[in-house]
């Protein structure tokens, strides 16, 4: 009789009692993620100004939002930063990563040294950036100090190249990233192919032009996914580095929707910026995500 009933005793906790553990996880994620951005759509759709107003206007705050120059110079800064800084970023840590592939000496301390920038938050890279860059304390002032008094290096405080300091400091830190994502795919390669397209007669740059690259089209896709998804959230950065400004001339829609949410006092038009990067983040991941179901279903 024992015998009989434990079995199903076993069943039943096996079948339930993973969902209970994973039910609370489960309903704060539900809540605190989908919820709040459920709220966030809602009140895109209100009055809301210092404190949510439930007064419904329609489109009302998005007819706002594009009729706003401050919100087109954020968007256009985030094209630039993300052309730049995913391009940059891919050659520089594709370079990097065929450099280590060569088997080269202290090899390890290398890669230690590139990867690094990535351990660190934007938050410290921007701040340390803006130091180097300072007209008064960075570069500019070291060359004037060494003799070479006509060097100018003013973009953090020039509002047409104040938009490149953030470039150039992104770049710094995803690199190394970007060549640690790389250097995992080469050396995934089988080393008979290389060896085959060498008796061919092939050169080595030939070879990783024509036959490794296109074969590591998925690290590529992976690592296109990652820099866009940084570039779209780049808040702390522009925070720690320039602020957004001179004035709002390194804008991002970050910034923007934190600006117009919290110190402007325009709720409603900040949830309308942010349901505009929700969906722009969409239009990224989406895709994405369809060609893997859809790569995993034809597996």
């Amino acid at each position: 009789m024992i015998q009989s009933t434990r079995p199903a005793q076993y069943g039943f906790a096996e079948r339930w009692l993973p969902r209970l553990v994973l039910a609370p996880s489960f309903l704060l994620s539900l809540v605190f993620i989908y919820g709040f951005v459920a709220w966030n759509g809602y009140l895109s759709f209100t009055a809301s100004r210092l404190l949510p107003n439930y007064e419904w206007v329609g489109f009302a705050q998005y007819a706002r939002l594009f009729a706003n120059e401050r919100w087109w110079v954020a968007v256009e800064n985030l094209f630039k930063f993300g052309i730049l800084f995913i391009g940059v970023s891919m050659l520089v840590g594709i370079l990097l990563a065929i450099l280590l592939d060569q088997k080269i000496r202290a090899e390890g301390a290398l890669r230690t040294i590139y990867l690094y920038p990535m351990a660190l938050s934007f938050i410290v890279t921007g701040t340390a950036w803006k130091w180097m860059l300072n007209p008064g304390l960075g570069l500019e002032k070291m060359f004037h100090d060494w003799g070479w008094t006509s060097f100018q290096f003013d973009w953090l405080v020039n509002p047409d190249m104040s938009i490149y300091t953030i470039v150039i400091a992104g770049i710094w830190q995803s690199s190394g990233f970007v060549m640690a994502l790389f250097l995992a795919g080469l050396r995934g390669i089988d080393d008979s192919i290389i060896k085959a397209a060498q008796i061919d007669g092939a050169s080595l740059p030939r070879i990783y032009w024509k036959i490794i690259l296109p074969a590591m089209r998925p690290v590529f896709f992976s690592t296109l996914m990652i820099l866009a998804h940084i570039a779209i959230k780049s808040f702390d950065l522009v925070v720690a580095l320039t602020g957004g400004g001179p004035g709002f001339s390194s804008d991002v829609p970050a910034t923007y929707m934190y600006a117009m949410a919290f110190t402007r006092g325009e709720m409603g038009l900040g949830s309308a910026s942010a349901m505009m990067m929700l969906l722009t983040v969409s239009a990224v991941i989406v895709p994405y995500l369809y060609s893997e179901l859809r790569r995993g279903r034809n597996a």
